[in-house]
């Protein structure tokens, strides 16, 4: 269990980069970032698994690949293209900590899985980390007002950042139970399909969006000047590499070895890896609110933690590829 949570850790601390590429690209449209990170990642992906393709394919049955499309949608395109328009709309802080809910939502849909802990001895430490959520929408919305910044712009960021989370929450579910019922496939290969699925389907989004919305995805006259291309697929191949398939991977390690119940807490650590990212580009210490957010966000997630270890040793969950 304790190398799934170091795995969730790492994930995590590479997951957290997906909130700053937005600000760093802000030349570029959401669906030109999620399209550009997700055909480097399928390029990786088919460099790395090309001398095995053969047999990775011949093990795949019409499930698979279901759930690869599914996967790919959800986890990776959909859920990254809403995620980036909100942190263009309402700010990476309030982003961020909008997808924190992840562990919440995630406990509570996963809370019936084989081996995940009763719900009322989660009750506190989920109790623990809802008070930092909790604290830290308070101030960004609270600092977005004082700013006069414009409420229908932030109330549009928050929508996107809320069907980001739907998205991530139903993928994390249906990931965790799927590679758990499929021991066939290595965590390796998984994550490296999944990158496949996803790269054939960016070519084929990104041909029609291209011709559907040319004129918004090369943007206005004048717009090429910001554009730097190169700093584009620099950014995306190492956020390809970085968050999608070494990240992706270690999440599948996670995903085996841990509950799910625990699985969504181990997310939190996305959200505390997004804010320290964002404090570090932008220059700026955390306010009070946030300090406590993130306090308690580490506490509740230490808690829920300790919980399962106690749970590990006395009801031990079978063996994991």
């Amino acid at each position: 269990m304790w190398n799934g949570v170091l795995c969730g850790l790492l994930a995590g601390a590479l997951w957290g980069m997906v909130f700053i590429v937005p600000e760093i690209l802000a030349a570029f449209s959401p669906v030109e970032m999620a399209l550009g990170r997700y055909a480097a990642y399928g390029a990786i992906a088919l460099g790395l698994m090309a001398p095995r393709l053969g047999s990775l394919f011949a093990r795949l049955g019409r499930g698979d690949y279901a759930a690869l499309v599914r996967h790919a949608l959800s986890g990776n395109l959909v859920y990254y293209m809403l995620l980036a328009l909100a942190v263009k709309l309402a700010g990476v802080a309030p982003t961020s900590l909008i997808i924190g809910v992840l562990p919440i939502v995630v406990t509570l849909m996963g809370h019936k899985d084989h081996g995940s802990v009763p719900l009322r001895r989660l009750a506190l430490p989920l109790a623990v980390a809802a008070a930092g959520i909790a604290c830290i929408n308070i101030d960004a919305f609270a600092h977005a007002s004082a700013a006069g910044a414009d409420l229908w712009r932030t109330l549009a960021g928050v929508l996107c950042a809320t069907g980001a989370l739907l998205c991530w929450s139903w993928y994390t579910l249906d990931n965790a139970r799927y590679l758990k019922r499929n021991p066939r496939f290595s965590s390796a290969e998984w994550s490296a399909l999944y990158g496949l699925a996803t790269g054939a389907i960016s070519l084929a989004v990104a041909a029609l969006a291209f011709a559907i919305w040319h004129a918004d995805i090369t943007g206005p006259a004048g717009a090429a000047s910001g554009r730097d291309w190169t700093l584009f697929w620099i950014v995306n191949s190492l956020l390809a590499l970085g968050a999608s398939v070494i990240g992706n991977h270690l999440w599948n390690v996670a995903s085996r070895r841990v509950a799910v119940t625990l699985s969504g807490q181990l997310i939190l650590f996305e959200t505390l890896f997004a804010l320290l990212y964002g404090f570090i580009y932008k220059h700026q210490f955390p306010r009070p609110l946030e300090i406590a957010a993130i306090v308690l966000l580490v506490i509740g997630v230490a808690w829920s933690v300790r919980v399962h270890a106690s749970e590990d040793q006395a009801a031990p969950l079978p063996h994991q590829a």
